[in-house]
């Protein structure tokens, strides 16, 4: 899969040539982070960071809740590398600072292991140092301490030359079970459809930047399909994970949902389908993946409206269940005068809604036996979502901040807060 690249210096995505010559200046990268996002994880480089030369944390840390996100430059001890998992990073990429001994003591799977090499041979400080170790041994030796190498061919990186896919099949081979990543010349769908079908991810920069390769054309470009007219079945989900229905993709389809960021699907009938262009059931996509097989493709979207399916369900199997249902429901009473409805009472009057807080979490505190826990368990649930839509969120932000929880490494100890 393709694992688009933003580097910056001073503030600002930029694309170097052999990590030295700035060839393209594109500004602010939360637009970049905003049009990479869509097809998965974002490679960001604080180059800044990685020269010594100052930094840019404030403004990766807020690219770090943007998107998912693995961030390297100038990460050389185990507080920096904590610091970014705290901060919401997806992984963190560690150079030359990388040795047992630290790797060891971070979560393997997230740590991704720079290597760069000219001819074979691993450089260092920035390049410009030969090591005398080759490519392969250094894979062999630390690919049991971390979830990923990210091997960079120097002499091919900036130039839109074409990968090494050859170099690349060995380097995959001396990494054994870990995932690689190849960067350095990486220019068309074919090569990162040959990496993908090695076992390895394409990080692709100035070839995105410059348009000469399309990032709905390098997303796919690992897709198969058994079909006479090429289609790809495409799961369709909420923002929870939720299935809505089946659809169907082409390479047509997938261009304009990932430009536009809406729900775009190839009708097997009628043709380039937007959906809610009519109803008013509109999409906003906010994610695409595919699976392990590389023959099914998901959207994950916001869906506006009353559904998906077209007969007004939120589903094609009829209406979902549960919390995001429930949600939905009081969002709803939220926007419309609901006379006599105990929800608008409890958004109106704040003073209760929080006495009822406080009585529902002392029930379930004292409750026994699953079904009384059960009970209060969605008593309180229920306050708590009411208390949710009072200010205007959604499960949705609550979800990312639970996300964002989990990535973090470090945890402050479990303690109850003295009463006043």
């Amino acid at each position: 899969m393709i694992v688009p690249s933003i580097d910056i210096i001073g503030g600002n995505a930029v694309q170097l040539r052999g990590g030295e010559e700035k060839i393209i200046d594109a500004g602010d990268p939360r637009p970049l982070l905003e049009r990479f996002g869509v097809v998965g994880e974002v490679a960001v480089v604080d180059i800044d960071a990685a020269r010594g030369e100052g930094d840019n944390r404030v403004l990766i840390e807020e690219l770090c809740r943007m998107a998912s996100v693995r961030v390297g430059g100038g990460i050389r001890d185990e507080d920096s590398a904590l610091r970014w998992l705290d901060a919401g990073a997806e992984k963190v990429v560690i150079g030359t600072a990388a040795d047992p001994d630290l790797l060891r003591r971070l979560p393997r799977e997230r740590v991704v292991v720079a290597v760069d090499c000219v001819d074979g041979e691993v450089v260092t400080h920035g390049w410009r140092r030969r090591s005398g170790r080759r490519l392969n041994e250094v894979l062999g030796e630390l690919s049991r301490w971390c979830g990923g190498f990210l091997v960079t061919f120097v002499e091919l990186e900036g130039r839109l030359g074409g990968a090494d896919v050859e170099r690349a099949r060995e380097a995959v081979e001396a990494a054994g079970d870990t995932r690689v990543t190849i960067a350095g010349g990486v220019t068309s769908a074919d090569e990162i459809a040959a990496l993908d079908r090695m076992g390895a991810d394409a990080q692709v920069g100035m070839a995105l930047y410059t348009g000469r390769l399309d990032l709905s054309a390098a997303f796919a470009a690992p897709l198969i399909s058994d079909r006479e007219d090429g289609l790809w079945p495409t799961v369709v989900t909420d923002q929870h994970g939720v299935a809505l229905g089946l659809a169907w993709s082409s390479e047509e389809s997938l261009r304009h949902a990932i430009e536009t960021r809406r729900g775009v699907y190839q009708s097997r009938t009628r043709g380039l389908w937007v959906k809610g262009e009519t109803s008013g059931a509109t999409q906003r996509l906010i994610e695409v993946s595919v699976d392990c097989d590389r023959d099914t493709i998901r959207f994950r979207v916001r869906q506006a409206g009353p559904g998906f399916c077209h007969l007004n369900s939120r589903t094609c199997w009829g209406e979902d269940h549960g919390l995001s249902r429930l949600a939905r429901r009081l969002e709803g009473i939220a926007t419309v005068d609901t006379p006599g409805s105990n929800t608008a009472r409890l958004l109106k009057d704040p003073d209760l809604l929080a006495a009822k807080l406080v009585e529902e979490a002392g029930e379930l505190s004292a409750a026994s036996g699953p079904a009384e826990v059960a009970a209060e368990t969605a008593d309180l649930l229920y306050f708590t979502l009411v208390r949710m839509v009072a200010e205007g969120m959604t499960l949705e932000d609550v979800e990312t901040v639970l996300d964002e929880r989990e990535r973090r490494v470090t945890r402050r100890p479990m303690m109850a807060k003295e009463r006043s």
